[in-house]
């Protein structure tokens, strides 16, 4: 794998890996609608080769083998080892999806063997994202298609807006990272995402907002639901590494403001929160 996305690939493997395969029910849940407009937005049609990137535990590339048949094939790629294991654990037998552990920005790829390069927040973590992107295209027949689906900004987007701010008060939080560092939120400015696409060689580059309310944890009862909302967002997400070296007292008290920032949003059996992401489509040129 690339040497240049080795923090993520060493992320992924490790920690964030692991407790995205323990909440992986949740998380699909949670980000299904975003996928299902990505995957229309792609159109994939009976035959279709899809390149997946990113594709975690292996949601997307389900449904999108269930679009393209049998007489199609979709290659889901990610570089966790941990949530391909399960993706391959989910996948029906009789499915035209295969999964790979790769970087995509590197991984050998079949020159002009993929019909539509598709991906549910996985491109936002290249550290070369127009490297990655002109390196994918080349496994894009010409006037093959491009559609995938990011995060707009942190204050649009609750599953880290809520917990963020509820801890504001109880312990000092990091400055913020760099807007174009490799992570979920390095995609939320449209201009740097037509000009990443634009440098690395596609061309009707379109970005469409798309917003949707979403369930965040699930349970039996409200408190039950409220409190797997809670820790869903210690466990995953940047919660948990501004939480990660604070002693119990500290820990109890952000546990308690995250909980009343949930318990203001609406839902039974899920908390649901507000998502905010961009539809980005685009072609390989077809000469």
């Amino acid at each position: 794998m690339a040497e240049q996305n080795a923090d993520q690939v060493a992320d992924w493997n490790g920690q964030s890996g692991e407790r995205w395969v323990a909440f992986q029910t949740r998380l699909d849940a949670m980000l299904a609608v975003f996928g299902q407009a990505a995957i229309e937005a792609a159109s994939p049609a009976t035959g279709e080769r899809v390149l997946d990137v990113g594709c975690g535990s292996g949601a997307s590339t389900l449904a999108l083998a269930s679009r393209v048949g049998a007489d199609g094939q979709v290659l889901g790629v990610d570089i966790s080892e941990p949530l391909i294991g399960r993706a391959r654990a989910l996948a029906p037998q009789d499915t035209p999806a295969l999964f790979r552990v790769a970087d995509a920005s590197s991984a050998e790829l079949p020159e002009g063997g993929f019909d539509i390069l598709f991906s549910r927040f996985g491109v936002m973590f290249f550290d070369d994202p127009k490297g990655a992107f002109a390196h994918m295209r080349r496994a894009l027949r010409p006037d093959g298609r491009v559609a995938f689906v990011c995060w707009r900004g942190v204050a649009e987007n609750d599953w880290v807006r809520l917990p963020m701010g509820a801890i504001k008060g109880v312990i000092p939080l990091a400055a913020p990272p760099d807007p174009e560092a490799p992570g979920p939120f390095s995609f939320g400015d449209r201009g740097r995402v037509a000009r990443i696409l634009t440098a690395a060689g596609f061309t009707n580059i379109a970005m469409a907002p798309f917003d949707a309310s979403i369930p965040f944890g699930e349970g039996g009862t409200r408190d039950a639901a409220i409190d797997d909302a809670v820790e869903m967002a210690i466990e995953v997400g940047p919660l948990s590494r501004a939480l990660a070296d604070q002693p119990d007292d500290i820990r109890a008290r952000a546990s308690a403001a995250v909980r009343a920032a949930f318990a203001g949003r609406p839902g039974e059996r899920s908390v649901m929160i507000d998502g905010a992401a961009w539809i980005v489509t685009a072609r390989n040129p077809a000469s």
